[in-house]
């Protein structure tokens, strides 16, 4: 227990330290994955942002997290988003669904666990990566924190790739699709981020006065959670009530949280199917529904931020 709130406490101390580089940091690196847009088009072809968006994220994330910048390892740079896809498809294969024909799905995907050896050669180069690039990242682990070098190592590879990576591919995928198919709105969210911009100039305090930016968020993370799924064992005998029964639980009982499910309570928000890109606004009582929005460990207002002590996600505030 001991050692899990020292990993929780270092990720906490990561993000509170990179929290003010993350803007200058996230700029520079949406102006790259921009300017590969921009080549892509102009060489007459589509562009298409999977994969850009997938360099902009490691780069990204690497940089803010870690203080390590890819392009000093050129095969990382070239290949670390790769490296990362493979460790997590790896690892999550066995938990999702393709939508292959069943039973073989289940036979050959989600009957057994595939062996590390797949991705070895990947992932110690990415270990590696983490080891030269990020020496002050780890030195702190070592001396603020009590963790070894290799612990430090493989706990930074699992915040920025699982974690991050992964968790920030996820939605921004959602994001940028429901942009995609909300083009009627395209002309007030422009307006607004340009009349909250002070000087053109990107911070945190710009962006929460971005209500309607807010709204758009909350909705596809409404529809989209990145994780939809929550499992815990009861700790004791409770009670666990809805809108209209109550069932006893009892310990040791394994539970399952559906996010999608809850999110969608018809009972609490007006047309739950629809996107609905302004639900969150003041205009329209949108405060108020955000303590039914479920996250981690909670609602997403009414609930004290993570700590060592519990098994919030670290970066469940930064995300806010």
């Amino acid at each position: 227990m001991a050692w899990c709130m020292q990993i929780k406490n270092f990720a906490l101390d990561i993000l509170k330290r990179s929290s003010s580089s993350w803007t200058s940091t996230l700029v520079t690196s949406l102006d790259s994955m921009f300017d590969s847009f921009d080549a892509q088009l102009a060489a007459g072809s589509s562009a298409g942002y999977i994969f850009p968006l997938q360099d902009f994220l490691f780069t990204f994330l690497s940089r803010a997290l870690l203080n390590a910048d890819p392009s000093a390892v050129p095969e990382i740079k070239k290949s670390g988003y790769v490296m990362l896809d493979k460790w997590l498809a790896l690892q999550l294969l066995p938990t999702v669904s393709i939508n292959v024909l069943q039973p073989l799905e289940e036979i050959f995907l989600h009957s057994f666990s595939y062996p590390f050896w797949l991705v070895k050669s990947d992932y110690r180069k990415l270990a590696n990566f983490v080891k030269t690039e990020a020496k002050e990242t780890v030195q702190r682990a070592q001396t603020d924190f009590k963790l070894t070098e290799e612990e430090a190592i493989h706990n930074l590879l699992f915040i920025l790739g699982f974690n991050a990576f992964g968790g920030f591919l996820i939605f921004f995928i959602s994001l940028l699709s429901s942009l995609g198919e909300q083009k009627s709105i395209h002309d007030e969210l422009r307006k607004e981020v340009r009349e909250k911009l002070s000087n053109n100039v990107l911070s945190f305090q710009t962006v929460q006065q971005m209500e309607l930016v807010f709204s758009f968020v909350y909705e596809t993370l409404r529809l989209n959670p990145p994780v939809p799924s929550q499992f815990g064992r009861a700790r004791k005998d409770f009670e666990l009530s809805s809108h209209d029964a109550v069932f006893q639980i009892k310990k040791g009982e394994m539970l399952c949280g559906y996010q999608p499910l809850v999110m969608k309570d018809p009972k609490i928000f007006e047309n739950p199917e629809d996107f609905v890109y302004n639900r969150f606004t003041k205009e329209k009582g949108g405060e108020k529904l955000l303590k039914y929005l479920f996250w981690s460990n909670g609602p997403q207002s009414g609930t004290i931020g993570p700590s060592a002590a519990d098994k919030q996600c670290p970066a469940r505030m930064s995300c806010r």
